[in-house]
């Protein structure tokens, strides 16, 4: 019962939530590698007289080098790590209402956190100024200009004095779009 659970949660994670809120593929296929390859193996050693500890060690090693072969943005990281996490719940052999609760708790925190009406409007940008600016207050104001927005944090990742250039990585919220008032003739 657990298996067919974790079968649709991966599902619903992968190709309910993530496809169509960000459209790589590549990450679909790795999401539902890794959940059922989890799944599987934690299965077995649950079996066998190998400790859990020592698979569940192989997989953080794994992943972790997974996650350093491709820059993974924080998103993509957050849904890899529920798709390990629904994998882990359903082949630990754990109690099965208390599995399927956390299953349906990790999909529904997803659903909440990377909806996109949630904090919309804020965005990060990695942005390279064509000056070198050393004032803060003049960098934040050149970037509010820019952006159209109120930049909430920014971080200065390279001051170029001889390319005259800044590069910045900042966070802002947006500024809202009001329609137009129309004007009366």
């Amino acid at each position: 019962m657990l298996y067919l659970a974790n079968v649709a949660a991966i599902a619903i994670l992968t190709l309910g939530l993530y496809f169509p809120r960000h459209g790589r593929r590549d990450l679909v296929v790795a999401y539902l590698g890794v959940n059922l390859g989890i799944m599987a193996v934690s299965s077995v050693l649950l079996s066998t007289a190998v400790g859990a500890g020592l698979g569940l060690g192989l997989f953080g090693v794994l992943s972790i080098i997974r996650l350093r072969s491709d820059e993974l943005a924080q998103h993509e990281i957050a849904y890899y790590f529920s798709a390990l996490a629904l994998g882990l719940l359903s082949g630990l052999g754990s109690e099965p209402v208390m599995a399927l609760s956390l299953m349906a708790t990790v999909l529904a925190a997803m659903f909440v956190a990377d909806h996109p009406l949630l904090l919309r409007g804020y965005l990060r940008e990695v942005v390279v100024v064509d000056r070198a600016l050393t004032d803060r207050a003049a960098l934040v104001d050149y970037l509010e200009g820019r952006l159209g927005g109120t930049v909430k944090h920014l971080a200065v990742q390279r001051l170029d004095f001889v390319n005259d250039t800044t590069t910045v990585d900042v966070r802002y919220r947006a500024a809202s779009r009001r329609p137009a008032l129309a004007v009366a003739r």
